[in-house]
């Protein structure tokens, strides 16, 4: 038997309220698949299965708000039948329906579970009980969600010992091959500066890995593979940094599509578990409505913080000669306990070299 219990969606969630099934009792799911939609203080998102099987019980109900581990359903095993080897299988109560039962003082021996396999599911309980409140007080999500990201920051601060770097970096170079080739492409397909920043410091970090990975039990976990988390506002307000996976290996194109797939899904509320509690690194981009330098706040249990400020026209000596030419200024938010400032000023210089010859990554 296997427990599927609900699963962190993030360094600062704590809990999250079940809003929907995707599956049912007897269903097969595979690994991957999303068989659930749960609600978190920053958005609605979809739980993604971790392995395969056959759905024994559903014991999480709609509705419920439950801390991350909370068991919310089991599954069987390629081939596993219930009550194998002689064994009667038990009857289940939901946790919220015990808890439910505990608050109303309800004798769960007296009722009759209507779910699968005789269940005493949270429907049953109130049935049992007397009609509850006419009306509970809404949440206010940005409210939450500030107190969340509140509760985050204050731990990275507390936590991790920041330092920080920052290089200016030319762009006329970039931006014009990044032109030529948006001309030969169809609107669709075209690319943003966004998706070259975003790529440059995915292959950068290949060369610097004391940066791509997380601070767990007082030693530094490494991760071979580079997930971006971007950080994505939100128009309620607040923001979210969803993961995009293996940003090293995908070509500017399909790593455009990707990144306007996620900004899109973010803002609806409709991502994958897989995207908010991957993120191995985060890169902050201000784009045009920002200022020209952000030092930003590593997320625990990363280790470093990429940011990009506002590209700007501004004055450059260029080959013994004074020029006017876009920059932008990248910066570094790293964890002292990994690494140091010569090493983060050297990954800055890589990214400046990597911009410096943008048709090396279109690969």
């Amino acid at each position: 038997m296997i427990e599927f219990k609900l699963p962190s969606l993030g360094a600062d969630m704590d809990e999250g309220t079940l809003l929907e099934w995707k599956v049912k009792p007897g269903d097969a799911v595979k690994k991957g698949q999303v068989i659930a939609i749960v609600d978190t203080t920053k958005a609605a998102v979809d739980v993604e299965c971790w392995q395969a099987g056959i759905v024994h019980e559903l014991i999480a109900e709609i509705g419920q708000k439950m801390p991350v581990g909370t068991v919310m359903a089991t599954l069987l095993e390629p081939g596993e039948k219930v009550g194998a080897g002689g064994t009667a299988p038990r009857r289940m109560i939901s946790p919220a329906a015990r808890k439910y039962a505990q608050e109303k003082s309800i004798d769960l021996d007296r009722i009759t579970g209507s779910g699968p396999h005789g269940a005493v599911t949270l429907d049953d309980v109130e049935k049992a009980a007397p009609p509850p409140p006419a009306a509970e007080k809404l949440i206010d999500r940005t409210a939450e969600m500030r107190k969340t990201i509140a509760a985050a920051m204050a731990r990275s601060k507390r936590e991790i010992p920041h330092y920080y770097v920052a290089e200016d970096i030319p762009l006329a170079h970039a931006l014009a091959w990044l032109q030529n080739a948006n001309a030969r492409r169809g609107m669709a397909e075209r690319l943003l500066p966004a998706a070259l920043l975003l790529k440059a410091v995915a292959v950068a970090l290949k060369r610097y890995p004391e940066l791509n990975g997380f601070w767990r039990d007082g030693a530094y976990l490494p991760v071979a593979n580079i997930h971006l988390g971007v950080a994505i506002s939100l128009r309620q307000g607040g923001l979210i940094a969803p993961a995009l996976l293996d940003a090293d290996a995908m070509p500017l194109t399909q790593l455009m599509q990707a990144l306007t797939d996620l900004v899109q899904r973010t803002r609806a509320g409709s991502l994958k578990s897989s995207e908010l509690g991957a993120a191995t690194v985060t890169v902050t981009n201000l784009g045009d409505q920002g200022s020209q330098t952000v030092f930003g706040v590593i997320t625990p249990p990363q280790v470093a913080l990429v940011g990009f400020g506002r590209i700007t026209e501004r004055p450059w000596v260029e080959d013994g000669a004074l020029k006017v030419l876009p920059v932008v200024t990248a910066s570094l938010s790293a964890d002292h306990r990994v690494s140091d400032g010569h090493r983060g000023a050297l990954f800055l210089r890589e990214l400046a070299d990597l911009l410096q010859r943008p048709e090396g990554l279109d690969q």
